[in-house]
């Protein structure tokens, strides 16, 4: 199961209470305070960690709840401090605070972390008190409570490209193809439920990260259909590859559903639809797809590529596009 939504409800420990007590050996009369402090609760940590990949496993667990420090004892002995208690989520979780709204970290790359809730401090021992004047004191302070925070994560996921397109253009078969994922492939619209991610190795040394995400219909800005489930997904790619089936099963006209999904990405975020795109027309085996291929390009006045993910066609050209699109090959590819 794919989760890239959930609210977590995080408890920091609370510290240990400072400790009242006297020195008590023979032969040592007036032995004065000896209380120790109390050791600091734990801190609730959000950490983004490679290899990470969904948040489900936090799906079953709303309440996190780190452990409290110790009191403080004789002896000057203070109260161990507890410790931290992290939760583990994938690179690209944005951690916002549910109650009030405002964004706490974007975790976005690797070993990025956040303190969403802080441990409560220790009391003071009555050792603290000792004076000139208060050579015996009986006070101490109690440890301080830590934090509780309501959470919201959300998963945006981090990839150098993205797949767009309507429903059943081919996008889970050209990650399939390209890389070893293996998404859920079918001849029905909306067969991919969430992002699938994939790893395009272009030779030994160079490689891109490649993302299928779910099919874009019209109003998906306003959260029609998969909507924003998909279109979070791509706001952090750096280019889009945008895919166009040249005979679409609803009898729709393939450059108009091209526009269509452009226009719906600018409604969504304007940068979003600036954000550099390759365009290329699938199912290349089909008859319509040379011409709807020149006609695309005539329309953007750009080089529209023809791919087919079954058959390979234009399969190595479009890699090389994408490596030269994000700076890992030279022109001369």
């Amino acid at each position: 199961m794919f989760v890239d939504e959930v609210e977590i409800r995080v408890e920091a420990g609370r510290g240990g209470n400072g400790c009242v007590s006297f020195r008590r050996e023979k032969f040592i009369p007036r032995g004065g305070p000896d209380g120790g402090d109390g050791g600091h609760g734990g801190s609730v940590i959000v950490e983004a960690r490679h290899g990470v990949d969904s948040l489900t496993a936090l799906v079953h667990r709303k309440h996190w709840r780190a452990t409290s420090g110790q009191p403080g004892r004789g002896a000057k002995c203070h109260g161990a401090s507890a410790d931290d208690l992290t939760i583990l989520v994938p690179p690209g979780t944005i951690v916002s605070d549910a109650d009030r709204g405002h964004v706490l970290k974007d975790l976005a790359a690797d070993g990025e972390q956040v303190i969403a809730a802080r441990g409560g401090w220790g009391g003071k021992g009555n050792t603290r008190f000792k004076s000139s004047v208060n050579q015996a004191p009986r006070q101490s302070t109690r440890g301080g409570d830590g934090e509780v925070r309501k959470l919201r994560l959300e998963l945006k996921v981090i990839a150098d490209v993205g797949l767009i397109g309507k429903p059943n253009a081919g996008k889970s078969t050209l990650l399939s193809r390209l890389s070893r994922a293996r998404p859920e492939i079918a001849a029905y619209p909306f067969t991919t439920k969430h992002p699938n991610l994939g790893r395009v190795q272009i030779d030994r040394d160079r490689s891109f990260i490649m993302a299928d995400v779910p099919g874009l219909i019209e109003g998906a800005h306003a959260g029609i259909g998969l909507g924003h489930e998909f279109l979070r997904h791509i706001e952090r790619a750096g280019i889009l590859v945008h895919l166009v089936e040249p005979e679409p099963a609803d009898g729709t006209e393939p450059t108009a559903n091209y526009r269509a999904i452009h226009e719906e990405l600018l409604k969504y975020d304007e940068q979003l639809g600036q954000r550099p795109e390759i365009v290329a027309v699938t199912k290349a085996d089909l008859p319509s797809g040379p011409d709807v291929q020149a006609k695309l390009a005539a329309e953007l006045g750009r080089d529209v590529l023809l791919i087919s993910a079954v058959t390979g066609q234009g399969l190595n050209k479009l890699a090389g596009a994408i490596a030269l699109a994000l700076g890992n090959e030279p022109e001369a590819w």
